[in-house]
């Protein structure tokens, strides 16, 4: 019997399914395996925040940023639209990591009384004391008060107001003011910014001129809240009078 040929298209589909590459094998889950841009992101983001924190702004280049990160400046571009905005992005979140604006307006959002929401605040920001997992977020903090650079007004406008407006609701409940007096803004310097200082003083600085902070951090905690609450309750009183 004489042979009979395939047919054309046929043959097509069989040489074509021969030569096609074949698709790469799904991750658990059917995830892709695409490289994921945020963790390109948030990898520069911590690579300069070491540096920053080793070497101080003004010291700090993006070649050496871009050499430890192992990515070039097109990828810091891309991410941060240069330099001054990847700086900018680090001042951000090393205040994210003394507190983050979530966390303080779920505190302000709950039902507890003003003091006692006040008290969780203050333990928050306390609690970082003894925290060292997010060092360089502190020391790129403390830099940044010694000597402000260019981008401090963006820090201020993006992480610093949106979280004193919180505290400005809660210290006006615990006064029975309304937030907007002048008496609250007072009282919210008094009463945090101690314990910001508390928390961004260089460890070998309270381990010299206060060593106790550090080998009893929660009497030093209890102690403070003791001593800032009872202000703030002679302020409610004076204020009521």
């Amino acid at each position: 019997m004489p042979r009979i040929a395939a047919p054309a298209a046929s043959a097509a589909s069989a040489a074509s399914a021969r030569t096609a590459p074949r698709a790469a094998p799904a991750k658990a889950g059917g995830r892709s395996t695409r490289s994921d841009g945020s963790d390109t992101r948030r990898h520069i983001l911590e690579t300069a925040g070491a540096v920053y924190a080793e070497k101080g702004h003004p010291r700090t280049t993006s070649k050496e940023i871009c050499a430890r990160a192992g990515t070039n400046m097109a990828a810091v571009n891309y991410h941060f639209g240069g330099k001054d905005g990847l700086y900018e992005a680090v001042l951000v979140e090393a205040h994210r990591r003394l507190v983050s604006l979530d966390d303080l307006q779920r505190i302000a959002a709950g039902r507890a009384p003003a003091r006692e929401r006040l008290q969780q605040v203050l333990r928050l920001v306390l609690g970082r004391v003894a925290e060292t997992r997010q060092a360089w977020a502190f020391k790129v903090l403390v830099q940044e008060m010694m000597a402000p650079s260019p981008q401090i007004p963006a820090l201020i406008r993006q992480a610093v107001l949106p979280k004193v407006q919180v505290l400005f609701g809660i210290l006006g409940d615990l006064l029975g003011l309304e937030p907007a007096d002048p008496a609250v803004q007072r009282a919210v310097f008094f009463a945090i910014v101690p314990a910001i200082l508390m928390l961004v003083a260089p460890k070998p600085m309270r381990r010299r001129v206060l060593p106790t902070l550090d080998k009893e951090p929660q009497a030093a905690v209890e102690e403070y809240l003791v001593y800032a609450l009872a202000g703030l309750e002679a302020l409610r009183r004076r204020h009521r009078r």
